[in-house]
């Protein structure tokens, strides 16, 4: 991974802090569903796996694609925290910290995509 990378450094940090919630929502708080979908929106299928394979992309089209679905996963994450937070399996200190961190990967992105669609 690229030191410089900004977007690919927080979101794969931002994925570690997630699978490490969910661990503990599964184990300590015996939450299945909600934790579930937060795993699901924040790691596999979404933000970081999207923000490397627009890294990869073919052309810049992909690119701009494959940062769309980064965008729209990284949306829903935030709605997961929040839910999470306001049916308190998650406290303030944690919610809060990983709302920080959602919202500037969505700053972030959304920064890549208007640059994009400016200069194109």
């Amino acid at each position: 991974m690229k030191n410089d990378n900004v977007i690919q450094i927080k979101s794969y940090a931002f994925a570690v802090k997630i699978i490490k919630i969910y661990q503990f929502l599964a184990n300590d708080k015996k939450e299945f569903v909600l934790s579930k979908q937060l795993l699901r929106s924040g790691t596999s299928i979404s933000i970081g796996a999207n923000i490397e394979e627009a890294i990869g992309g073919q052309s810049s089209k992909d690119f701009y694609a494959k940062l769309t679905i980064a965008y729209k996963e990284a949306r829903e994450t935030h709605y997961w925290i929040r839910l999470l937070r306001d049916t308190n399996y998650l406290n303030k200190v944690e919610s809060e910290n990983l709302l920080e961190d959602i919202t500037e990967i969505l700053k972030i992105i959304g920064s890549i995509q208007k640059t994009l669609r400016n200069n194109s």
